[in-house]
Order: C-alpha cells, then structure tokens, then sequence
C-alpha cells in the first residue's frame, strides 16, 4: 500500500478535521488544509510546522458551499504540491430542525453542506485523481446514515447517507483503477458541536476519536466504522433493529 504523502483536508480549522491535520501532521505527512476560519488555520499552521518541521503545511480559505472555488482552491493545492495523494472530504454542517416545523431554511443548509458541497469535492478530487493515475478518497459521513432519523437529526442522516452511497458509487465506477475510494462512519467523538450536547457513555474525546479516524484512513477499507468498538456492533443493529428501537436511540 502506497504512502499517501500529501493530504488534502476540508473543514480543517476545527474538529475532526483539525484533529486529524495533527495526527498526519504526526506522522510526517505533508498538508493542504482549508476552512472557512482562515485565522484558525493559520495558527494551526504554525503550531503544525513548529512541531514538526520536516512537513510542509499549506493553507487556504475555502467556503465548500462556493462550487468554483472548490474546484480552484483543490487545483492550486495540487500546482502547489505538484500531487495530491489523499483528499478527506470531512466540511459538514450539523444543525437541522424537525421536519414541518418551519424550519427549511436550517434544513436546507445542512443539505447543500453536506451534499452538494461533499459533491463538488468529490468532482474536484476524483478529476484530480484520474489525471495522475492514483489518489485515494475518503468522505467522512456518520452513524447516523445507517438509518432515517428523527427530530433534529432527520435532515443530518438523510445527507449522511447520500454522502455514503454517493462515495460507494464513485468506488464502483474506479474499481479496477489505482485510485482507491473509502467512506468513514464515525460514532461519538467529541468536537465543538457535539460539546454543545449532552455527553454520552459511548463518546470519545477528539484526540483519540482523530487516531482513531486516522488509523482507519490508513488501511484504506472500502467502508469502516470508527472507533471499530463499539460502533461496528451499533451499526448492525441500527440496519436491523425495528425503526420504533432506532428512533429512541437518536
């Protein structure tokens, strides 16, 4: 298995997608990170290269919801590095609202965050990837697309599970191409949204939910719930278990 030594991250200035740059970072691995929060991806920048000052880390300002951009902020990285070898796609929104409740326009912006912009990312990733031959995908979906979902959380799974099936559809399409395609399902990791929720006994905290992704990533599986304990049980039940079980569970 290839060193995918060059990885571009979205939604980099916080949560996963920070966590991650660290645990990369780490492992001596070269990054194109981008965020809206551009003041936060600089000091991540200089907090990545003072520690670890064999890597390059380069920034840019990326609103994913702005489809040109997202194409020339993915294809300056490129020129920049001369490759890019892996590109998360890990931007997402989790707010939503119950449906009829006069809420579209919360709905609609989770929608159009997490998969229209996940789509534009996954065109300007994959167009990359054919013209070099090599590349490895990796969208960051959730838990919450193995099943719909109730009340606030309706719209979330319901793009979550868009993003999972439009990732699978990629990776049917280059199975007998070098370029190697996977979707990530996390369970609980505590980040800045989720600090906002009430604790559960199954979340972990961002550091080793981050490894844990990052480990994950790093085999490159066609599918992978993470942490594999216990969310790969969770996720069987929550395909099989009776909606009336699943919908308490949320």
């Amino acid at each position: 298995m290839p060193i995918r030594q060059t990885i571009l991250i979205t939604g980099a200035s916080s949560g996963l997608g920070e966590g991650m740059a660290r645990a990369f970072a780490a492992m001596g691995r070269h990054l194109a990170l981008c965020a809206r929060r551009t003041e936060r991806l600089l000091a991540l920048q200089a907090e990545l290269q003072a520690r670890h000052p064999g890597i390059r880390v380069s920034v840019r300002a990326l609103d994913v919801n702005d489809h040109a951009q997202v194409f020339a902020v993915f294809e300056a990285f490129r020129a920049e590095f001369g490759q890019i070898d892996r590109v998360i796609v890990n931007a997402g929104l989790g707010k939503g609202q119950p449906i009829g409740k006069g809420r579209f326009d919360a709905n609609l912006q989770t929608a159009q965050t997490n998969f229209i912009a996940a789509l534009a990312q996954c065109e300007a990733a994959v167009g990359i990837f054919r013209a070099q031959n090599a590349g490895h995908l990796v969208s960051i979906a959730s838990m919450s697309a193995m099943r719909g979902l109730p009340r606030n959380l309706t719209t979330y799974a319901a793009t979550k599970a868009g993003l999972a099936a439009l990732t699978e559809g990629i990776r049917a399409d280059l199975l007998r191409t070098p370029i190697k395609v996977s979707t990530l399902y996390p369970g609980y990791i505590e980040t800045e949204l989720s600090s906002k929720a009430a604790k559960t006994p199954l979340m972990v905290d961002t550091a080793s939910g981050c490894r844990a992704l990052v480990a994950a990533i790093e085999r490159e599986p066609a599918t992978a719930c993470v942490p594999w304990w216990p969310w790969t049980l969770m996720g069987f039940v929550m395909r099989h278990a009776p909606l009336s079980w699943v919908a308490k569970m949320a």
